[in-house]
């Protein structure tokens, strides 16, 4: 009946049925168009949004930005090996609603109708009044104290906050021999990395340091990742946009939802080793006696690098895209990043640095052994698969944002796509003044001295040689 249906949206209805049913009446074709009509209506009225929320069923009454799809980047099938493993929507893709940690989304702007969102759009508002909040800090750092006890207790006393806190900060001997600070450390709730399972309990983080306390940040999240406020106090600070002269006005604003955020797309890594001749799906971290340990499958915020290592040859990798062999990269290595990772290790390698709005991955070449091998952009909704060639002569070794470093020999393979779960980093002012400032200040891009104006007595010299040239031309 649907099929009936979809050839009276054509241009010659009467045609098709004249050839399907002769003797139908003008009546009878009328009833059947309202049949048919009820059965795609039917076959519409609930689907089932598996790109975002699995076994959920939205019906016709929920509302969805845009045109209603269950897939959006990435039509190609998925290998039959890698099915589990595909990413199933990208960045900026049909999600009716999404969401950072229990409480926190992005507000929705009922005027859209494209997927990609407008970053000026993407502002931070609140389920329910946030209650507790992560504060990270940077480890064995002596000028972080201050500002970190300032922080936990105006997030106690005057918001009436939870605070949860690693176990090993609280063990720091400046904090422990601290007796004013007593009271309000009893009230901490810790956690352990790799022990403690805190994804559903926080609404929010604070970072104190620099760019490698947000990359830590992210590394305890392996799903949904709660909004994430980030004070410069480290060295670089490109992704820690907030200084903490004024942080209880900052802090304030957060929690009222009143804050611009950039969603920074991860990459979602899978290790694959091959182990006595079988093939078993690794996650990454070795244990004891060489077993491979058990764990999540790594969500990178900056980059994927696989290097050559401790070895003196050239490494030597296959790069598939989607199942096909791209290229075999001969060199140092291969990064593969991220948008926010492009200002990072791939910037260094000569790649172009990427707005953390563009749903991109990014394959940048460690000194390859080309002069023709250029870093290249992929859209985000591709998987790649990295894996030694068969004529290598030494191992790889691949890190994940610097850190869980492993060895990948010959039969192991990376790999890589687009994480469902972006950082959703709060900003000062908005998502591209925010960029632009670091930029500026962090790497100092496009700073130069300033050509000097012409003087008078110049500017009618250059005139009258200009001038003159013009006269010679005719002439």
């Amino acid at each position: 009946m649907i099929a009936r249906l979809l050839s009276l949206m054509h241009g010659n209805r009467h045609q098709c049925f004249s050839d399907r049913s002769p003797r139908l009446t003008t009546m009878e074709m009328e009833q059947e168009k309202v049949n048919m009509s009820k059965a795609l209506s039917a076959e519409s009225a609930s689907y089932r949004c598996s790109a975002c929320h699995g076994d959920e069923d939205w019906g016709p009454n929920h509302p969805i930005r845009g045109r209603a799809k269950s897939r959006s980047l990435s039509a190609s099938p998925a290998l039959a090996s890698t099915k589990e493993f595909r990413r199933t929507r990208s960045l900026h893709g049909p999600c009716p609603v999404t969401t950072f940690g229990p409480k926190a989304c992005v507000l929705q702007n009922p005027q859209t109708i494209m997927h990609i969102q407008d970053p000026a759009s993407q502002r931070l508002t609140w389920n329910k009044s946030p209650k507790s909040v992560l504060v990270i800090k940077k480890i064995r750092d002596a000028s972080l104290l201050q500002p970190f006890k300032e922080l936990c207790v105006y997030l106690m006393e005057e918001n009436n906050m939870i605070v949860y806190v690693e176990k090993k900060v609280l063990e720091d001997p400046a904090i422990v021999s601290d007796d004013n600070f007593g009271p309000v450390k009893k009230k901490f709730c810790t956690f352990r990395e790799d022990y403690d399972d805190i994804s559903n309990q926080i609404d929010f983080i604070i970072c104190l340091g620099g760019d490698g306390t947000l990359l830590y940040a992210s590394s305890l999240f392996q799903g949904s990742v709660p909004p994430v406020m980030a004070f410069h106090l480290g060295s670089l600070g490109f992704l820690t946009p907030f200084n903490f002269e004024n942080f209880q006005s900052q802090v304030t604003q957060v929690i009222q939802g009143n804050a611009a955020v950039v969603l920074r797309s991860r990459l979602k890594v899978r290790v694959v080793k091959e182990l006595r001749g079988k093939k078993m799906v690794v996650p990454n971290g070795i244990s004891e006696n060489g077993l491979l340990a058990a764990d999540l499958d790594a969500e990178v915020l900056n980059e994927v690098v696989i290097d050559r290592g401790p070895s003196s040859y050239l490494s030597n990798v296959d790069v598939y895209l989607d199942g096909h062999l791209i290229t075999t990269v001969q060199g140092d290595g291969v990064i593969v990043s991220t948008p926010t990772g492009s200002t990072a290790y791939a910037a260094a390698a000569g790649a172009s640095m990427i707005h953390p709005n563009v749903p991109a991955i990014m394959i940048t070449p460690i000194c390859p052994h080309s002069l023709s091998f250029r870093p290249i952009v992929v859209p985000a909704g591709v998987e790649l698969k990295i894996m030694l060639s068969p004529e290598a002569r030494n191992t790889a070794w691949v890190s994940f944002d610097g850190r869980k470093r492993q060895e990948i020999r010959h039969g192991d393979s990376i790999s890589i796509t687009t994480s469902c779960y972006p950082l959703p980093s709060i900003c000062v002012r908005d998502p591209v003044s925010d960029w632009f400032e670091s930029l500026a200040q962090c790497l100092h891009w496009n700073v130069r001295k300033k050509q000097a104006h012409f003087t008078e007595e110049e500017e009618e010299e250059e005139e009258a040689g200009e001038a003159g040239e013009a006269e010679a031309g005719e002439g």
